[in-house]
């Protein structure tokens, strides 16, 4: 029987936090991470929120020189990760780099990069854009310069599906850790994309939420008055190692990665599958394979984005995996306070799931008013809740039709 697959660092730069400790706090005190626009001027769009990420000095994690030659992604995943290597004392020698991973995935890569230089290409000519373009934009980017800055010499790579590209990314990395691939794995995404043609084109879909007056009261997930999501970016990294190997070295075990399903819906390049088959199969599959039974689950981490056709899929997905079961389970959707970091949330989601375990506390699903009569589950309005629990879900389903789903368990 293979090892189990435990999580012994983590690490984040988000919305609503520079640390998972910041990140953590403001969870479950609800505070909202929305608010006007300032990494462009917004004043055409008729969108002008978003949760950007606040106070990131890319100088505190690397030098100048370097930052100016990272796209904003890549620098955020940068800081993120030295967070979560730290915490999990991870040294490695010469001869182990070879065991070592970094799948850390990305939907979009460096948007910003791409528009500034087509800027530069039509205002002054293809002899002025940035030599270093090609390495900022491309969402492997991230996943080269963690394993380049820190001589990990095993398989490296970004998964890219859509907003489940982070939580396959921490899927394909527990798999290779399970087939006896690697020992260990840097783990997670990054995403910038609240860009003027990232906020253009999310808008051009009738994806995001265009609520006036007060930023803070939007999204709204699972209520009946959603109206779409909000884009978010920021970066979440884990640190994944086989039980024996952390355990050998003395280190922290924070909990199990013990699970992962992934489906495809094969309906519709944007819209979910309305019954939520594919949703409820993957969910299933994580289970199965985190040998849990559906009881055994005391949180559901939801996907949660707030759009009308979304949130009702997953409810009837969460429905399907649990039955009469899913009635009992508490569920939030951080997005409600990150928002849609794209790719990200599903690693963010999946700290969130070791924090509730490791504090007995449970995130809210803030701005939460209406009831839905058709999302009728228990998705803990508004303040956070206590409860002990030792077995968590986390959903992240994209575009395309992808669904990756993660079982989290307390270690022992």
């Amino acid at each position: 029987m293979p090892d189990k697959v435990v999580i012994t660092g983590m690490g984040t730069i988000n919305p609503i936090g520079l640390t998972v400790a910041e990140t953590w706090r403001n969870a479950i005190n609800g505070v909202s991470g929305v608010g006007p626009i300032t990494l462009f001027d917004a004043e055409e769009y008729l969108v002008k929120h978003a949760c950007e990420v606040k106070d990131f000095d890319p100088e505190k994690y690397m030098d100048a020189r370097e930052a100016r030659r990272r796209d904003r992604f890549q620098q955020f995943a940068s800081a993120a990760s030295q967070e979560a290597i730290q915490q999990a004392g991870l040294e490695v020698s010469e001869e182990e780099s070879g065991r070592v991973g970094v799948i850390v995935s990305s939907a979009i890569g460096g948007l910003q990069a791409i528009a500034d230089n087509m800027r530069v290409l039509m205002d002054k000519g293809p002899k002025r854009i940035s030599p270093f373009v090609i390495p900022m934009l491309m969402s492997n980017g991230a996943a080269g310069l963690i394993a380049i800055d820190n001589g990990f010499r095993g398989p490296c790579f970004s998964v890219a599906s859509a907003c489940a590209s982070g939580a396959d990314g921490v899927g394909i990395a527990w798999s290779l850790i399970r087939a006896g691939i690697i020992d260990v794995a840097i783990a997670g995404a990054s995403e910038a994309a609240v860009t003027e043609v990232g906020l253009a084109a999310f808008d051009r879909l009738r994806a995001l939420s265009r609520r006036d007056g007060d930023d803070r009261d939007t999204p709204q997930p699972f209520d009946l008055n959603r109206d779409g999501l909000v884009m978010g970016e920021g970066a979440a990294i884990l640190v994944l190692e086989r039980e024996s190997r952390a355990v050998d070295r003395g280190a922290g075990i924070l909990a199990e990665m013990a699970g992962y399903g992934g489906t495809a819906d094969a309906f519709h390049i944007t819209a979910p599958s309305e019954d939520g088959i594919g949703g409820s199969k993957a969910i299933q599959a994580a289970l199965e394979a985190a040998e849990a039974n559906p009881e055994d689950i005391g949180y559901i981490s939801a996907h949660g984005t707030a759009t009308k056709l979304n949130d009702l899929s997953e409810t009837r997905a969460i429905k399907k995996a649990f039955g009469d079961l899913a009635y009992e389970i508490p569920i939030s959707s951080t997005k409600s306070m990150t928002g849609h970091m794209m790719g990200t949330t599903g690693a963010l989601e999946a700290i969130f799931c070791v924090q509730a375990i490791r504090e007995n506390i449970l995130p809210p699903t803030i701005n939460y008013e209406t009831p839905d009569p058709e999302c009728d589950l228990d998705f803990i309005p508004n303040a956070a809740r206590g409860k002990d629990i030792t077995t968590t879900v986390s959903n992240a389903f994209g575009f395309g039709g992808h669904n990756a789903v993660l079982v989290v368990k307390e270690y022992s």
